[in-house]
């Protein structure tokens, strides 16, 4: 019955002379998410982005697909008929028919909104025209303006569009229209979330993965690339970079206290994101933390750690526990992955009793016994992109 898919953009209205440019990376990121359809039409009537295709058995599969799209907070499956009165009631009273027989529908309601102000008919008079053509060809049934079983919805721009249900969608900015960030993606729980927190306020984002391999498997990195496609699936095309930190792991374990491990390694690992960031043009980091949740996450540990950088970082889950965090990763299908048994590099040389306030200056003390940016170089030059 639907072969169009109409988007009703969200905050987009509130952003004045950089609409335009926001429509055009929302577009791309449709056509992203639906590159794997054949026979798809992308364009845009006044206001909205339209995706009509030559193939209605993809309808529910693209359905799904637009529904994780940030920057859109509504779609309906649509009829796209000619801007004439009689075609338009001619299409109503067939998808009235289409619906009446899949469901009980006892009360209805016609809402007409004209985009295009010099259709001959005032949207109101036009609503109860058609109602009085949907009366006259079902018996039983009858209008009710306040709590109808189904109302049909007109839409008229350049062309009509003609719909029965707006499907919520996950809202927020199309990704790319605030900027660029490097989400440090562990393979856990919680970074995924991160990342897709911040790209739902449209921030383009790519991923920098660390591992210890051969103390972490082929099987981590499999599971950091599906988490990665996962993401996609919400955030678009995300570039991942993979780099190999076990030399930092040595230094720390035969230079350094035992306890200081994971401060001193976050460190290193915040130096390497800024770099690369920096390199690629990226203006923040991304980080999964949740105050307090382990020991590198106490507000003294953060603040050491940070001070190796000066590149701000993004943290949107500081404030969540990690039950919302879980109802989240659930929400955006990134749970099961999340969870699979395979070590990161963190949990394969986390130390036994880790420090929870670490002094800034012990930090520093030991970090002077580390040939600093030889070790960063050297494990810069295993980066890989997965």
């Amino acid at each position: 019955m639907y072969n169009i898919v109409a988007a009703s953009f969200g905050e987009i209205f509130l952003k004045g002379k950089n609409r335009g440019s926001f429509e055009h990376q929302l577009v791309e990121q449709i056509r992203f998410a639906l590159k794997e359809f054949s026979g798809i039409k992308i364009y845009k009537d006044l206001g909205k982005v339209f995706v009509e295709t030559s193939n209605e058995d993809d309808m529910d599969a693209i359905i799904e697909k637009m529904r994780k799209i940030f920057g859109i907070v509504a779609i309906s499956p649509s009829i796209k008929t000619e801007k004439n009165p009689d075609a338009i009631a001619e299409k109503a009273v067939e998808l009235f028919r289409y619906l009446k027989e899949r469901r009980e529908i006892k009360t209805f309601k016609v809402s007409t909104k004209r985009g295009d102000k010099n259709f001959p008919i005032k949207s109101m008079d036009f609503s109860a025209e058609l109602g009085g053509k949907i009366l006259s060809s079902f018996s039983d049934i009858k209008v009710d303006v306040h709590n109808p079983d189904v109302e049909i919805f007109i839409d008229i721009k350049k062309s009509c569009y003609i719909s029965s249900e707006k499907i919520r969608t996950v809202g927020g900015m199309p990704v790319g229209s605030c900027g660029r960030a490097l989400l440090l993606l562990s393979g856990g729980i919680d970074s995924p979330v991160a990342g897709y927190m911040i790209a739902k306020r449209g921030v383009e984002i790519n991923a920098l993965y660390f591992h210890t391999y051969p103390f972490t498997s082929e099987r981590a990195n499999e599971k950091v690339v599906k988490l990665k496609e996962l993401l996609e699936e919400y955030c678009g095309k995300i570039k991942l970079y993979s780099i190999n930190i076990l030399e930092i792991h040595k230094a720390i374990r035969e230079f350094c206290r035992e306890d200081e491990t994971t401060i001193l390694a976050r460190r290193f690992m915040m130096r390497i994101a800024e770099r690369i960031a920096n390199e690629n043009k990226m203006e923040m980091l991304i980080t999964g933390e949740s105050l307090g949740q382990v020991a590198s996450q106490t507000m003294k540990s953060m603040t050491v750690i940070e001070n190796a950088i000066e590149m701000p970082i993004l943290k949107p889950l500081v404030g969540m526990d990690k039950t919302e965090i879980i109802e989240r990763a659930n929400e955006i299908g990134t749970f099961e992955t999340s969870i699979l048994p395979y070590d990161d590099c963190c949990s394969v040389f986390a130390p036994s009793h880790p420090l929870i306030n670490p002094k800034l200056d012990s930090i520093l003390k030991s970090e002077s016994s580390l040939k600093v940016d030889e070790l960063i170089e050297a494990c810069i030059s295993t980066l890989k992109i997965l």
